[in-house]
């Protein structure tokens, strides 16, 4: 779509990984989880690294149907194991669990993959503030799809932080 404002990966990513940070003090201050708040900041900020490889594609075409979610996820896997043979030996076990979800980070991904659709969730609401109508349908689409991910993590953030980012500068101050 359209955006008013270029966002790279770099940025999307930091964005991420404060969300999921965030996400993760909710989770242990607020409904007493022992997430491990470090991993899932880390993950967070490798979460879209296999773009280096694979570029972007665009949300509507990758879960466009279960076979091409699929097919892009296998994708995306190749492009991680490729990046962590670019590596030299002696730090590849270092960025394995960064790169390459594992059963034992089941959790954290949660976090982090909450934290993501959340940021995209946010974009809408900054395109939208700035004019750009276009992401009003995916903003909503975004809102129902963090509320059905069940999580009162989410559902704080959402109440609690979400709303000031459709602030103007003269509201925040």
């Amino acid at each position: 779509m359209r955006n008013t404002k270029q966002e790279n990966i770099q940025e999307h990513s930091l964005q991420v990984a404060m969300v999921a940070h965030i996400l993760a003090l909710i989770n242990k201050k607020r409904f007493g989880g022992k997430v491990d708040i470090e991993k899932v900041v880390l993950l967070a900020v490798y979460h879209e690294a296999s773009e280096v490889i694979t570029g972007d594609l665009a949300a509507p075409i990758k879960y466009f149907n279960p076979k091409i979610k699929k097919a892009y996820k296998d994708i995306e896997k190749v492009a991680c194991i490729r990046l962590l043979g670019m590596l030299p030996k002696e730090f590849q076990e270092d960025y394995r669990d960064l790169l390459i979800e594992d059963e034992h980070d089941k959790q954290a991904y949660i976090f982090v993959k909450a934290a993501d659709k959340i940021c995209a969730y946010l974009k809408c609401l900054e395109e939208l503030k700035a004019g750009n109508q276009e992401f009003e349908k995916a903003g909503r689409a975004l809102k129902t799809q963090i509320e059905e991910m069940g999580m009162p993590e989410t559902d704080y953030f959402m109440e609690n932080f979400a709303p000031s980012f459709s602030l103007t500068l003269d509201e925040l101050n």
